[in-house]
């Protein structure tokens, strides 16, 4: 998941919960960019996903003392993104609006190579297709497969993260890989 050893994380909590403040900034430079591309996954709204970055630092910051390395720490710091993103996504129901903006919120493709214009036309439509598809499932599902897909958690990571059994999220991952399949006409999602 990320290049520093686990035990480096764990450590700049122990540093940031003995009064260390700077210590945040290091977990903010390794974990920022994977806590956002999850929420902007979960949340579809680039805006949305940036506070709620912002917000999951501040909750971990704001929980520092209460840190026990009883999990791994990617697991307790995905467990407050997730939680953030789950408290938007009811709040967001509690207060519809309608967006007078016609910027297009959804996650941007990742180019690596420089294919053709036909295949780069081709590929931002399967993109399209694929986060679509992962929008439209239900956020449980949605979660447990985008921590498995993009973070790279175990299903034990996952259950400890979201708070329910490792058998739980297998079920999730496996419903989430049924309807991308149905979704997407029958291409492999995984």
């Amino acid at each position: 998941m990320s290049d520093t050893p686990p035990d480096a994380d764990i450590a700049a909590m122990q540093r940031l919960a003995a009064g260390d403040d700077l210590a945040l900034n290091g977990l903010m430079e390794r974990w920022k960019d994977k806590v956002a591309a999850f929420l902007l996954r979960m949340t579809g709204n680039a805006a949305a996903a940036t506070d709620l970055t912002q917000e999951t630092f501040v909750k971990l910051y704001q929980s520092r003392a209460r840190y026990h390395p009883s999990a791994p720490f990617p697991t307790y710091l995905f467990r407050i993104a997730a939680n953030l993103a789950r408290n938007h996504a009811r709040w967001k129901q509690r207060h519809p609006t309608v967006s007078i903006d016609n910027e297009d919120d959804h996650v941007p493709e990742s180019v690596e190579t420089q294919p053709g214009p036909d295949e780069q036309m081709e590929r931002g439509e399967q993109m399209q297709r694929v986060e679509a598809a992962l929008a439209a499932l239900p956020a449980d599902l949605r979660e447990a497969m985008l921590l498995f897909t993009y973070q790279e958690m175990s299903y034990a990571e996952i259950a400890a993260a979201v708070g329910c059994s490792s058998k739980a999220v297998e079920t999730r991952i496996y419903r989430a890989r049924q309807i991308l399949r149905a979704a997407l006409g029958g291409s492999q999602a995984d």
